[in-house]
Formats: structure tokens, sequence, C-alpha cells
């Protein structure tokens, strides 16, 4: 097999083939489930039931990215995440922070996160990959950083989608940010990347992307895709979480590291699927 698995995290991990990373919104706003999990108490329950339900990871969020969303306060994000963090991890359960902001970033690998989830692949705060790089070091290993491709925030990024080649496109962005990455400290098997479908790209371009990919894996890094609920796979006119696992069954067949996704059991079979597949015709293309 030819999949790829960043350094840092639990062993066990990479025996599971492609990894579901289950969702944790701690927003009132966010465009699928902002509201339901916005209490502590409730975060911490979601969370845990993430991973009764097969979720290798759970990804927390405190401020939305949705198309249009507006930016919520440091002091805000902070509060919504870290207790949430502090709990979780004190379960024995792998977190990830989806966040842009190295104070959170330090603040949640403080708390026992183990990823770092920027949408912005460290370009909306220089000093995230500071941050990252001296955690690494402090602790040996982890935090493991998750770098999307990203062309501005949420506000404006509708505004953004213009491409000649989208793959390859936004594969030469990203590694652009790869490599800012780099000179901040960040070594290679700390790195995953993301495509970022739905940021700064249309309905049309997110497919182009999925379909295109050696442009992603161009980079030689593990891969992972975010496709859950989003509006390209809404536009199908099917129900958006039978087309999510669908996505993460091809994600698994093409060896992606992880799927990020709302709703974990169906991923959970979706990838065996494609994991399956993936074993059976070797590296991918």
């Amino acid at each position: 097999m030819n999949r790829l698995h960043p350094r840092g995290l639990p062993d066990a991990l990479a025996a599971h083939g492609t990894l579901v990373m289950g969702i944790l919104n701690v927003t009132p706003d966010s465009f699928s489930d902002g509201g339901e999990h916005d209490t502590e108490p409730a975060a911490i329950a979601h969370g845990r039931t993430l991973v009764a339900q097969g979720a290798a990871i759970v990804d927390v969020g405190g401020e939305s990215t949705r198309p249009g969303a507006a930016r919520v306060e440091e002091a805000e994000e902070l509060r919504r995440v870290i207790p949430v963090v502090r709990a979780l991890a004190a379960d024995g359960i792998v977190v990830s922070v989806d966040t842009t902001r190295a104070a959170v970033a330090e603040e949640s690998i403080r708390a026992g996160a183990l990823i770092i989830n920027d949408v912005s692949a460290g370009a909306a705060d220089p000093a995230m990959g500071r941050t990252v790089a001296a955690a690494r070091t402090a602790l040996g290993a982890p935090p493991v950083f998750v770098a999307m491709h990203w062309r501005g925030h949420s506000d404006v990024m509708n505004d953004l989608a213009v491409y000649d080649d989208p793959a390859r496109d936004c594969a030469a962005e990203l590694a652009e940010r790869l490599e800012a990455l780099r000179a901040d400290g960040v070594e290679d098997d700390a790195l995953v990347v993301d495509p970022g479908l739905g940021f700064a790209k249309d309905a049309e371009q997110n497919w182009q992307i999925l379909a295109d990919w050696d442009a992603m894996a161009s980079h030689g890094l593990p891969i992972l895709i975010g496709a859950s609920r989003k509006r390209f796979v809404s536009a199908l006119g099917v129900d958006r979480d039978a087309a999510t696992h669908a996505i993460s069954a091809y994600s698994a067949e093409h060896g992606a590291w992880a799927v990020r996704v709302h709703d974990v059991p169906g991923s959970v079979a979706a990838v065996r699927v494609g994991d399956r597949l993936h074993a059976l015709r070797g590296p991918t293309r």
C-alpha cells in the first residue's frame, strides 16, 4: 500500500488505513450543525459519540469557516475550544483543532491536541508555523499540522474562485505555503495537505480537483479530504451524507490519509471499502 501517515500520532492509527475525522463544531453558526454542540457539555458528549461511532480523530472548531461567516474574537474562540479539547484529550481521544490562530493552536496543544488543522496553511497568522515547530521540538513529535489550500477568509473567498487549472493551480499555491512552513521549521513528517474543497472554489472546480488526484499527491504528503455536506455535494440532488460517503470511499481507494465528515458511521463503512480496493490495486497512480 502507498498510504502516507504523519509522524507523531499513536502508532495504532497507521494500522487502520484511511482514518475518519469526526467534525465537532463548537459554534452557533457553522453551515451544517451550528448551534447543536455550542455548549461545553454538549460538545464533549458529541465528541465522545463520534469516537464511539468509529471516528479515529475528533476535529474541534470554534470559528465557522462557511462562506460569508464573520470572524470571532480570539478570546471567544479560546473559550469555546479549550475546555472541550482538554476533556476529550483526557479521555485519550486524538483531538485536532480547526483554527487559523497561532495563540489558539498553542493553547490547544497545551490542552492535549495532537493535530492543528489550519484552513489557511499558516497564511492567516504568520506565527503559526513557528508555533507548531516549537511545539514539536518541545514535545518530541506532535502536533501534526494540516495545511489546506486557501486564498482568503470566509467573507471574501467566493470572489476568489478563478483558476486556469483548478487542481494544478491549487497544488502550486499550496506548495508555496509548504515551503513557507518548512522555512519556519515545520518538518515534512509533521505535514498533511488538504486541497480545500469549497474554499474559493465553485462546484465544478471542486470536482475537477477531486478527479485529478495526481495533483494532490504531487506533494508526497498525507492527504486529508473534507467534502462533508458541502454545497457542491448537496448540488447533486441526492442525500448529502450518502454522497459524502461515496467521496470517502473514493478518497480511501486513492490513498487518502483521512476524511473529515459530519456523519461518521457511513464514512467508516465507506473507507473500509475504499481501503480494500486500494490494497488490491497497489500504489496510487
